[in-house]
């Protein structure tokens, strides 16, 4: 890191007091012609501004066969444009002091820069530039796909347990009834290889459109001046046509489900268990990400103490939840002690969630509520972050208010909130569990491989 980056970074950490959620935001949004939707939170308790922007689209956008193609473009949006050469960009922001973020999800892909305030319009010119004239040529998008390619590899294929925490996690969703949720959002390697330039050209100028995108600046600004950069540098980009709704139907009552999966990197066997859960904006969502704390999250967590301190048949375990536009997924997971079967393990790890329907007390609600609330706000505290819940907020809420009101919501939850939840979503009918075999086992090497999903 930078001597810039570590200055920027200590900054970020000071900036937006006092505590946002403790006082209403000076939020203020609107919607420049072509559809791109703005929002803007005035920030000068330091000097640091953020802009972030975020298309909507992910891997849920993809279609079969040609996966992968969201996570491609976060690198080749990097590959130059009409004024910005192939990795300038990353240098102009560096240079004036600034750092640069960017990560695809299956809803969305995300660009910001954090710079110093009197930078703000160079933000505000980098993102248009290559949202009107991304460069998109064989050679770049060959280097891409081969660095894509390099990524997954080394991240995921080469790590143990890394393609089941990656690939494992699309089990839940079948092919025909849900695609969108049912690749990861790295995609794969054939896909990638069988994709077409004019494949490419095409996602891009279906997706990365002005309609398709929100803008957010937050920090140490002036709102007009910011007003005027962005009717200077991205009211003339034309809007494109709406892309096309994706589709997911899911059975929250489907049938237990049971996979074996090969990993020949890994020591020690594996469960993962995971149960769909319904779209971020479902009232029963936050409660849902509160069971999904108190099951697997921190040192007190149940499965910490039961399957490692009490039981000793794991010696790690964890928990988490995917909350997302579509269904998304909960889960649950523990790797065995030496010498223990994945079959004590997961007899542990489901007992262990099916008291999270009757038995959770009300020490542990307060909590994981106070523990929720107090990395929201510390988080917000940062310009960055700041301008990615601002995002959060516009993408899966029914309006940017919610802002406000969001935390007091997770507050407002109660024991039977979820008692109810948990008897709802984390049955056995709604479950798909991921035994992880090590080298050496008697599970068929590449089973998770060769698999059809119904």
């Amino acid at each position: 890191m930078t001597r810039a980056s570590i200055l920027l970074a200590a900054l970020g950490v000071l900036s937006a007091s006092p505590l946002p959620g403790q006082s209403k935001l000076p939020l203020e949004q609107y919607t420049v012609p072509n559809g791109l939707r703005v929002f803007l939170v005035e920030d000068h308790s330091t000097p640091l501004v953020t802009v972030d922007l975020w298309y909507h689209v992910g891997s849920r956008n993809e279609e079969p066969g040609r996966s992968g193609f969201a996570r491609l473009f976060e690198r080749l949006m990097f590959r130059g444009s009409q004024h910005v050469a192939s990795g300038q960009h990353y240098q102009l922001v560096e240079a004036a002091g600034g750092e640069v973020t960017a990560h695809t999800s299956e809803d969305r892909t995300a660009f910001s820069e954090t710079l110093p305030s009197n930078q703000l319009a160079l933000g505000l010119w980098l993102e248009p530039d290559r949202m009107r004239s991304l460069t998109i040529t064989e050679a770049g998008f060959s280097a891409e796909r081969e660095s894509t390619k390099q990524e997954r590899q080394m991240r995921v294929d080469t790590q143990p347990y890394g393609a089941a925490f990656l690939d494992g996690m699309t089990v839940p969703f079948d092919t025909a009834t849900c695609f969108p949720y049912s690749h990861s959002v790295m995609g794969s390697l054939d896909d990638l290889d069988a994709a077409q330039l004019e494949e490419v050209q095409a996602f891009f100028k279906l997706h990365y459109v002005p309609n398709n995108a929100t803008l957010v600046v937050t920090g140490d600004f002036e709102p007009a001046e910011a007003k005027r950069l962005i009717q200077d540098y991205f009211a003339d980009i034309p809007r494109g046509p709406p892309p096309p709704e994706t589709r997911c139907d899911v059975n929250y009552a489907a049938g237990e489900r049971t996979r074996q999966w090969s990993d020949p990197l890994a020591s020690l066997p594996a469960v993962i268990v995971t149960y769909r859960v319904p779209p971020h904006s479902d009232p029963e969502s936050r409660a849902l990400q509160l069971l999904a704390l108190i099951a697997g999250q921190g040192e007190t967590s149940r499965l910490n103490r039961s399957l490692m301190r009490d039981q000793r048949v794991a010696v790690q375990t964890g928990s988490g939840m995917e909350s997302r536009g579509g269904p998304g997924l909960l889960y649950l997971y523990a790797i065995a002690q030496e010498g223990m079967g994945a079959e004590a393990v997961r007899s542990s790890l489901v007992a262990q969630v099916a008291r999270l329907g009757s038995d959770v007390t009300q020490v542990e609600l307060d909590k994981v509520k106070n523990q929720y609330r107090a990395t929201t706000l510390a988080g917000r505290q940062t310009t960055y972050q700041m301008a990615e819940d601002v995002e959060h907020v516009a993408h899966f809420h029914s309006s940017t208010d919610e802002i406000h009101t969001d935390i007091d919501r997770y507050r407002a939850v109660t024991l039977e909130d979820l008692r109810r939840a948990a008897n709802q979503y984390l049955i056995p009918a709604n479950s798909s569990t991921l035994i992880v075999a090590p080298m050496g086992s008697t599970t068929p090497q590449g089973e998770h491989q060769q698999e059809e999903k119904e």
